[in-house]
């Protein structure tokens, strides 16, 4: 396959993977499906946006520039028709490596969340973590109800799919080194070319 396919491939992706990291992230701040009176009901790592920034906005560019690799249509530079193609698969890899860092995040927030437990009352009025650590688990959680469960799917929804983005991103990143070196399989569109480069 093309390295400028290859990358369209991975771009429409990871778009819906962003989508809906953010969407779980939005959803976290209804602990067990409910509008929360305080924010105290509310796990602190939901306020490190790992699933909006990380996952979410830190993707959608890469996505996007994934996307255009396949239609660039650059001319090339300095007489060479490949360099202009070349350039734009180089630009990708730094595309990225920023699209990993932010699943890598919104992986590590959610990897903390998930350890953690869900920030809950157990009808002592205190809003503590259920940690593995403690006596108390996330079913001893009284209020919100189905916070456990809640923040438990959500969490490893996040967790799994900024760990699909970053192999992607990963996958992105080779293509572009190879993209770089070898070039794409056709020849700029403006340049009048079809063949091998």
């Amino acid at each position: 396959m093309c390295s400028g396919g290859c990358a369209k491939c991975l771009g429409i992706t990871l778009i819906p993977l962003a989508i809906l990291c953010i969407l779980a992230n939005i959803l976290l701040f209804f602990p067990g499906g409910t509008i929360a009176d305080k924010n105290d009901h509310i796990s602190d790592e939901v306020w490190y946006f790992g699933g909006i920034v990380g996952s979410g906005v830190l993707m959608i560019f890469p996505a996007l520039v994934f996307l255009g690799l396949k239609n660039n249509d650059c001319c090339g530079c300095c007489g060479n028709e490949s360099c202009g193609k070349r350039f734009a698969m180089f630009t990708s890899i730094i595309f990225a490596a920023i699209g990993f860092v932010g699943a890598g995040y919104c992986f590590i927030v959610s990897a903390v969340a998930i350890d953690k437990g869900p920030k809950c009352d157990f009808g002592n009025g205190n809003y503590t973590y259920a940690s593995q650590e403690t006596e108390l688990s996330w079913k001893d959680c009284v209020e919100p109800p189905n916070i456990g469960e809640w923040n438990l799917t959500l969490f490893c929804l996040l967790l799994l799919m900024s760990g699909v983005q970053a192999v992607l991103c990963a996958i992105q990143a080779i293509n572009g080194l190879i993209g770089t070196i070898c070039g794409d399989c056709k020849c700029c569109g403006c340049c009048g070319g079809d063949g091998p480069v």
